[in-house]
């Protein structure tokens, strides 16, 4: 996949190869980390791979979280309104989650806003884990600060990494 996605970058006139790599970016499981590498390995500039990747993950991730973050006003909404009339199910029963979801859950449980998105990518894309974060309720703003902090993170270091490592092999 990565292959794939590095050639559609570079097939791309070169004055446009960085809004190649920033649409890779945006793409869950691509994110800012293997943006900034296929950036490097086209022959971006590491700064400008690296920036790229990061503003393309960020964009999607903001898409992810607003998209989130209204569904779960509408739902809750919902559920007050229902709760004021006398409807719903009456059952007390939560609904299952899925097993991604639950481990998501821990998580946030124990670490928080802060280290789900600083680790979470080692997990699942942050697009994912953003979205779940605000549909637990997590504050929007928080998640969306420390979900920038690690999408800057993670695309430095994967993009100084491919920088080393194309170095070496040459």
């Amino acid at each position: 996949m990565i292959d794939a996605l590095q050639d559609f970058a570079t097939s791309l006139p070169s004055f446009l190869q960085w809004f190649g790599v920033m649409l890779v970016a945006a793409i869950p499981f691509v994110d800012s980390y293997f943006g900034a590498v296929i950036g490097v390995l086209i022959g971006l500039p590491t700064a400008l791979a690296i920036g790229v990747a990061v503003i393309g993950n960020v964009i999607s991730m903001l898409i992810f979280v607003m998209t989130a973050h209204g569904v779960r006003g509408k739902v809750v909404a919902g559920k007050a309104v229902a709760a004021g009339t006398g409807g719903g199910t009456g059952t007390g029963e939560e609904p299952v989650e899925s097993p991604r979801r639950e481990k998501i859950r821990r998580a946030f449980d124990k670490y928080g806003v802060a280290g789900v998105s600083l680790v979470g990518p080692a997990i699942l894309p942050s697009q994912f884990t953003s979205a779940a974060m605000v549909s637990f309720g997590a504050n929007r703003n928080a998640v969306i600060f420390w979900q920038v902090i690690s999408i800057a993170l993670w695309g430095v270091v994967f993009g100084v990494l491919a920088t080393l490592g194309v170095s070496l092999s040459r």
